[in-house]
């Protein structure tokens, strides 16, 4: 492991934004991670611990050390006649970790196919898509706290998920390092079809016996016609979240807006379409400089090339207040701001 100094972030960042950070080193054993702690540049800097760089937006260069996890590996620790834990390393790319499942047959991930990013990053974001979260299939996560280098074991519990949140982005924000994952995963498909346009792909796609391969596939085919490819078009994926509101303003809002895109939730309350709400607005388009909002999911901000962090920035801004005065409603940034 090696501390390099003055290092560009483009390539780092799948917004494609252009900064650099004073230190940068990456690590590919929990030894280099427990080597780097005793340095007095991680001693003495800000920290910042990335993955795949998809939910990042520079805004300004990181006056700190970079950390890159490059911890990699994949392995069945346990099964049973029903299930299989599988304990995946924080540095291995999501969509390739999945389709290894998909390919050996273990369910449960294939409607989170193709998001971006590591899988150390899955049980931060407690990712979701298509009827399925991190929740359902986490079983236990490995993380060093970030002080001492001491391994800590977080149950699913202990994570406590909530809708595009864990513990690891608050109360245990920047504190741990997650070197692993293990996820819980099933020898016998439980299908989950019935969410989003799966259905209607796998008709078109022509299949007559459904598998985890045929929706992992079906659900590619979704995002791909939805969604910039980042190494065309700059993007971290949505920006925004879906909010959640109480039934009563879900009423209020449906007398005005009959067309409304939203779904019951646990609590009582509504969440509604964040894409939905930002078109309307006629935001679907809007540029400044080259960061745009995407034209086909307006949940997307992409950058078009050279765009500079704190317009993307300022574009979301825009895109919050535009929101928030036309419909009440106040958007959630997902990316993480730097």
């Amino acid at each position: 492991m090696e501390i390099e100094k003055d290092i560009t972030l483009k390539k780092l960042n799948t917004f494609g934004i252009e900064a650099k950070a004073a230190f940068f080193a990456e690590i590919s054993s929990t030894e280099d991670f427990l080597s780097l702690i005793k340095t007095d540049v991680y001693k003495n800097n800000p920290r910042l611990v990335i993955g795949g760089g998809s939910n990042l937006l520079f805004t300004k260069d990181f006056e700190g050390i970079v950390i890159k996890n490059g911890l990699h590996g994949i392995d069945a620790v346990h099964q049973n006649e029903g299930h299989v834990w599988i304990e995946a390393k924080a540095g291995e790319n999501w969509h390739k970790f999945v389709l290894w499942c998909v390919e050996y047959g273990y369910a449960g991930l294939e409607n989170l196919s193709l998001i971006p990013g590591c899988v150390g990053a899955a049980p931060m974001q407690n990712i979701g898509a298509y009827g399925v979260e991190i929740k359902d299939v986490c079983e236990k996560v490995y993380a060093l706290d970030m002080e001492t280098g001491k391994e800590t074991i977080f149950s699913n519990t202990d994570c406590k998920f909530g809708y595009r949140e864990s513990i690891f982005k608050h109360s245990h924000k920047n504190k741990y390092l997650i070197t692993s994952v293990v996820f819980k995963l099933s020898k016998k498909p439980n299908f989950n079809t019935s969410y989003g346009a799966i259905e209607q792909e796998l008709s078109a796609m022509g299949v007559k016996e459904l598998s985890i391969k045929a929706i992992s596939q079906a659900v590619i085919n979704i995002r791909s016609s939805k969604l910039p490819d980042p190494a065309v078009k700059g993007n971290a994926g949505s920006f925004f979240k879906n909010p959640e509101v109480s039934k009563e303003k879900h009423d209020e809002l449906k007398k005005h807006f009959e067309k409304l895109v939203s779904y019951p939730i646990d609590n009582g309350g509504y969440k509604l379409a964040a894409g939905w709400l930002i078109e309307q607005c006629g935001l679907k388009g809007k540029c400044i400089g080259e960061a745009c909002v995407h034209d086909k999911q307006a949940l997307v901000l992409v950058n078009l090339g050279n765009a500079k962090g704190k317009d993307v920035y300022a574009l979301s801004e825009e895109v919050l207040q535009t929101v928030k005065a036309k419909f009440g409603v106040t958007l959630e940034r997902e990316v993480n701001i730097y």
